[in-house]
This record gives C-alpha cells, structure tokens and sequence, in this order.
C-alpha cells in the first residue's frame, strides 16, 4: 500500500569527519566547510497530483569525497606499516563485485597496490572489520517451478553433495562471485560450479534448463525468477538483510590504527567509509506492484459479501494486496445509491455496485484503479462521475477512463523511492464498452497509434511504463494472435510491464524486447466459482512487480484459487506446482 510520508538521507556529519581526522593525521590543514542546498520541487506533467515518498536527490557526500575533493592531501602519521612520508597504501580484493569496486573513491593520499602483502590495508571478504554487506541472490530462468531452497541444501551442492531440488546441476556463476564466495564458504568441489561470463549468464541457463546461479543484487533482471533461500528474497519489502543468509560481509583489514580510525568517522545511514555503501540493497530505493484480474462486486460475489461482511473476499489474500506500495485493482463495475439488492441469479451483464462496497477496495490498499472494464459504462453518466468522486475523495489514481476522453486515455505518473513509473490503458473492445468522448465519460477506447507515441515519450522522460489492456476474452490459457499483436505493440514501443486485466483465467506470459507480458491474470474478486472449463477460472495470479533504483528488476507470480464464489487464498505447493506447469506449457516455456 502507497505511503505518502516524507523520508529522507542523512549526510555525514562533516566537522566531525574532519575533526577526527586531523587527530589521526599530522600536518592537516583546514578544509573549507562543505555546504548543500536542498533540491528544487520536482515538477511532473498530467493532471493529478504526483505523490513520492523519497524524491530525486543527489547522493549524501561520502567520506572519500569530501577528502578527495575538499581537503587538500593530508601527509600520513608515522606507523608500524607505514613509512615516513609514505602514502597509505590499500589492496582491494580483485574477485570483489565490480559495482563495489566503482563505488570506491580514495583520497590523493591512498594508493592502491596489486598484492595483500603490501598494503596497510586490505578490502576484502571478511566479518572482522564490516564496512559494507553485499546482497547476492538465488536465480534460475523464469519459468521455473520450485520456489526455493535452504541455504544448508545450498551449502552442501557447494561442497559437491547432492541437495535440494537442482540436485546434481552445476550453479553457475561469473568469475567475481566465485571469488566472493570462495573466500567466504572456502573452495567449491569439482563440478559444483560452472563459471560463466557475467554477460552470457541469463541467456546461458535459460539454454540449459533446468539450473539455477547465483549473481549479484544490482545483476538482476526480470528474465531471473529469484528463489527464496530459507524463506527470504532481496525482492521482498520484508527482507532482512542481517538474517539473509547470501549478504557477504565485506571488511576492511590491516593495519589497526589506521581501521580504528576509519571505523570512528561518522558517515551517512546507507554510506560506510571510503565510499562504500552500506549495502548494495537499499530499502528506500524499491517499490512493488501488484497487478490484479478482474474485479466485479456484483452477483454472487456481491451476495456473498452481503451476508459475510464487506470485506469477506479478501480474508486470506488481503495481506498480500496491503503489502505492496502500490496496488492496482481493475474494477469494471460503477458504483450508484441507486443499485438493488445484490443477486446471485441475475440475468443480463448490466452491473453496478453498492457505493458501501467500496470498503473492500479499501480493506485492500488500493492505490491505483483501472477503469479500461466493459462494465464502467453499465449504469449510464451519472454513475460513473459518482464513482469518479469516491476515488478523488480518497486519493486514488485512475486511469483507462474518465470524465472525457482526454481524461482518460491520460497516462498517471507515479514517483516512488525514486523510481518514476508511468500507468496507461485502454479497452480493446471499443464501440459500447469504451464510452469516454470528448463529452461524456466512460472507459477509453484503444488508438493503438497515439498509445506506442506516447509510451515512446514517456520512456523518453524515463518513466517506467506499465500498459494494461481490457482486451477480448478468450476462456484459454494461450494467448490469441490478437491479443498478441496488440500486446506486443505495446512493448515495442518501450513499456516494461504490459498486462491484460480482463481474463477470467489464467493466460501465458512472455518475455518482447526486453518487456513482461502477461495476457491475462484472471478474477480477483468475480463470481464465476466452477464456472469454466476444468474450473479454469476458480485460478488466478496477482504479479508482484519490483522496481529498483530506476529499473524494473523481476516480478513474483502470486497464485490464489477461488473458495467459494467471492473468497479466494493462497495456492498449496501442489496446487501451485499445477497452475504453473499448465501455464508455462501455453507459455511456450
């Protein structure tokens, strides 16, 4: 659920940085007192408000900047391992993860050296002296069916034993993490890893399924699925990253005063000394997703709700909804005073919803509403600028209709954790289910031609852009050829997400020009328990997707399966093991 509070970095505290170091150093001269101003508003474009939790800003200065570039070059204190007149000299580990070595900066008086033996100090894997913990994660191709293993059955692949459920398959690695690793669980057995360049690595394992890898947090990309090892994963809000069992601790070792010192120098929340962040995993850099079926409070799902409480349909799932920064529900169905009593048994497809109803969408954490549905039009203008109302009174965004044509096909754009993401939609269908004209309100009917423009634009203004359709139905599990070819229109022109929400079961997925396509998602809150074929539509998906530091980094695919005709809860591993293996199939996978 979106959080709307303000956070922000704490930067070093500069006089104090200065004032130990000229303890420790002789000769220091005075540094001109380092001084920042704040950021200027951010403007976005569109017409709703723009809400961010932690805004662009530059990166707090680290310790090696302000000597680098504020303090003149500071002669070293005799010592043991340092010569007079000698600079300090540093090793940093080779194997070390590239984006750990980049974000080192030195002052003119450090100088890196080729061999341990002749540093005064040392960077490199260890738990001694902690200055940075660098996040690896559990990989394997997308379309794999286990969703984890324990970090002992890990261990023991390492060690060359047969364990967990890549049992026998080599883990690939790069050459930087099996170094990494090396140095922190000691040499693998012959065979229980396969180096592969860092840039074949994806494409590599999905050629050799099954297999898996292990690759560095700022390595992911959405082709990876990220398996949980003793139940966490990086791409998780709750992660723990003192408890995760692949953060490597990274010291630095040596001579003691001059790590005393170091270790004493106060620097920013996520900034260890020398530049260092404190992990390669920052929780206020990530935002989650969850992109949701069909929604329609109506027949018996609004019946059951009648009797069971309001909020009833999403007694084992609501968690899960809550939990992401931002949820998105596409809600088909008006919502008017004058709706009857709900129906079970009603005949003909036109809907609405009690204005009370909403209490569920509420009880959900809803952010975003998709309003590209058959359905919005069902109850005439009226309806629809009511149930427009109730989502400004409550500050939820809308897009995929509106007031008027313009209003609709509007793209909404989202500032989170840094992460700039752009929501756009419309209804394939036309004709009657897209009503929006330049007088009247309604869903948006597709123009394919200005939506690939204007995605085109909005990645141009580095948005991250989510494209959602309510495209045809098809009660299969393969995608048709037009859906498709609209699908695809949508990644060519630069979206990373594009989702169909008007399923009722399950569709395939796959990976276009670098975008996520998933066809179809299924109900999330609909009545039709038992209804398809093979009770294809009691399954359904909620994908949860991640967003980090400007990229779109992976997606979890959430699997729930109907109760009854309102209430659905999270798969069992079988039912589960199930839905994928059938969905990968249609997937091509």
């Amino acid at each position: 659920m979106m959080s709307f509070s303000a956070s922000s970095q704490r930067s070093p505290s500069v006089p104090a940085v200065l004032l130990l170091v000229s303890l420790y150093f002789t000769a220091c001269t005075g540094a001109t007192p380092f001084s920042s101003s704040d950021n200027p508003p951010l403007l976005t474009p569109g017409s709703l408000p723009t809400f961010t939790r932690t805004p662009f800003q530059p990166l707090p200065p680290t310790l090696a900047t302000i000597l680098a570039s504020e303090a003149p070059a500071i002669p070293v204190t005799p010592t043991p391992n340092t010569p007079t007149g000698a600079l300090v000299t540093i090793w940093v580990a080779p194997y070390l993860p590239t984006a750990l070595q980049e974000s080192l900066t030195l002052a003119d008086n450090f100088t890196l050296v080729d061999a341990p033996g002749q540093a005064s100090l040392r960077l490199e894997v260890g738990d001694e002296h902690r200055v940075s913990q660098w996040v690896f994660a559990l990989v394997s191709p997308f379309p794999t069916i286990p969703d984890g293993l324990s970090v002992q059955a890990l261990k023991r692949s390492w060690r060359g034993e047969l364990a967990g459920p890549f049992s026998g398959e080599p883990l690939l690695v790069d050459d930087s993490t099996y170094g990494v690793f090396s140095a922190w669980w000691g040499e693998p057995a012959p065979k229980a890893t396969r180096v592969v360049p860092a840039n074949e690595l994806v494409d590599y394992a999905w050629d050799h399924q099954p297999s898996w890898a292990l690759v560095p947090f700022e390595a992911l990309q959405p082709r990876w699925k990220v398996l949980e090892v003793d139940g966490q994963s990086p791409l998780r809000k709750e992660f723990d990253l003192v408890s995760y069992s692949l953060s490597v601790p990274i010291s630095l070792n040596g001579d003691a005063n001059l790590i005393e010192a170091t270790s004493s120098l106060e620097t920013g929340e996520n900034v260890a000394p020398w530049g260092l962040p404190a992990s390669n995993r920052d929780a206020d850099r990530l935002t989650t997703v969850a992109l949701t079926g069909v929604t329609a409070m109506v027949r018996a799902t609004a019946f059951s709700m009648y009797r069971k409480g309001i909020t009833y349909p999403a007694l084992d799932i609501g968690e899960l909804l809550r939990d992401a920064d931002l949820t998105h529900i596409s809600n088909e169905i008006p919502f008017t005073p004058k709706c009857p009593p709900p129906n079970p048994t009603q005949a003909g497809l036109v809907f609405c919803s009690d204005p009370e109803y909403i209490g569920l969408l509420e009880e959900v954490g809803t952010d975003i509403v998709e309003l590209t549905g058959d359905h919005f039009g069902d109850w005439g203008p009226e309806a629809m600028y009511y149930t427009l109302d109730m989502y400004k009174v409550r500050d939820w965004i809308y897009y995929g209709g509106g007031s008027d044509r313009k209003d609709a096909r509007q793209a909404r754009l989202i500032e989170h954790n840094g992460n700039r993401l752009a929501f756009i939609g419309c209804n394939a269908k036309g004709g009657g289910y897209a009503t929006a004209s330049e007088t009247q309100p309604g869903a948006v009917a597709c123009d394919y031609d200005w939506m690939t423009q204007e995605i085109a634009r909005l990645r141009e203004d580095g948005y991250l852009v989510i494209a959602t359709f309510q495209h045809f139905e098809y009660y299969t599990y393969r995608a048709q050829p037009d859906q498709v070819e609209d699908f695809r229109s949508m990644a060519k022109a630069g979206a990373v997400i594009v989702s169909g929400s008007q399923a009722h079961q399950p569709q395939g997925m796959e990976f276009f020009k670098g975008a996520f396509i998933h066809y179809g998602l299924g109900n999330l809150f609909f009545d039709q328990y038992h209804y398809c074929t093979d009770n294809a539509c009691d399954d359904a998906f909620i994908d949860r997707h991640v967003f980090y530091d400007g990229r779109y980094i992976g997606t979890d695919l959430i699997t729930i399966v109907f109760e009854d005709y309102a209430r659905s809860r999270p798969m069992t591993e079988e039912e589960r093991m199930r839905l994928l293996e059938t969905v990968f199939a249609a997937s091509g996978w």
